[in-house]
């Protein structure tokens, strides 16, 4: 199984040269001969790591829940250098645990499955992230079921160069079905939309929305303010902390004006809503919604 796995990584990973050898019609057909691979994919083993001397399993501490191509990867990397932050080698930050559940049960025994995948020492904190349950409305409820008091996290960045960032990481090829993967890539940028499922956790205060450009213009403050809201020592500075982690490498396209236009006018009442619900969204850092003069 482990030499299966490692051959499906090793296709979806493929360098450029071997993916114009194989188009991805045969690669995706060889994958799911040799066993899928993420946890995002469907069939994929979800199977928790065993707990180590010392440890226990329960309901992880943070969960963070969106969004795709605002630097969630990055910014939880940051979030698992911390020493007293618990993250086991070889587990992807993305769960994805709650997506079968939108058609199968969901119950006590799930609960204790998902609380298997977060084994800590005492004193240590842990969590995922899973950008895709910010927009799964059926995920709100389960989550809450699970980790009621697990704290949210959210980054969201300018929804139109979210929406260029997403649409390459989209790797959209000949066969693809173009206007739905369009229509999912603009989907993800409606943050406001999304967040309205999740109101009982902010009426709590169980959710920290951070602002993608903000972190990138000063990564340490925008930290230590994750830090506190996870309840973790502020004073601590991971290295490399601006250095970027899983880049979109694809090439981006090149919005013309006229597109470019249609979006921000298509967005914009969802990033006022968005400005009312987390007022300390800076919209000066959003080029694309700056008012400006009429």
């Amino acid at each position: 199984m482990a030499l299966r796995t490692a051959l499906g990584k090793a296709l979806y990973r493929a360098p450029d040269g071997l993916r114009k050898v194989l188009p991805r019609v045969v690669r995706d057909r060889v994958r799911r001969r040799v066993g899928p691979f993420a946890p995002w994919e469907a069939g994929f083993a979800q199977v928790a790591p065993e707990p180590e001397p010392g440890e226990d399993p329960g309901p992880p501490d943070f969960v963070g829940i969106g969004v795709q191509k605002a630097g969630t990867t990055w910014w939880f990397e940051l979030i698992a250098a911390h020493p007293d932050v618990a993250r086991r080698a070889g587990i992807h930050k993305e769960r994805h645990y709650f997506a079968p559940y939108a058609l199968r049960t969901f119950g006590s025994e799930q609960v204790r499955a998902y609380h298997q995948w977060f084994p800590r020492r005492s004193g240590q904190k842990t969590g995922e992230w899973t950008p895709d349950y910010i927009y799964q409305p059926w995920v709100p409820p389960l989550l809450e079921r699970a980790a009621p008091q697990a704290r949210l996290l959210v980054i969201v960045r300018d929804p139109v160069e979210r929406f260029v960032s997403g649409l390459a990481h989209s790797d959209l090829v000949p066969g693809s079905h173009l206007g739905t993967v369009v229509a999912e890539s603009v989907r993800r940028g409606f943050y406001a939309s999304a967040l309205r499922r999740w109101a009982p956790a902010f009426d709590a205060g169980r959710v920290l929305v951070l602002q993608y450009e903000r972190c990138v213009a000063n990564p340490a403050a925008e930290l230590a303010r994750t830090y506190r809201y996870l309840g973790l020592d502020d004073g601590f500075l991971p290295q490399g902390i601006r250095q970027p982690t899983s880049p979109t490498r694809a090439e981006k396209v090149v919005l013309d004006a006229d597109a470019r236009r249609r979006l921000v006018d298509l967005y914009a009442a969802d990033v006022a809503e968005l400005v009312g619900l987390v007022p300390d969204i800076d919209v000066a850092l959003w080029p694309n919604f700056r008012a400006e003069p009429r």
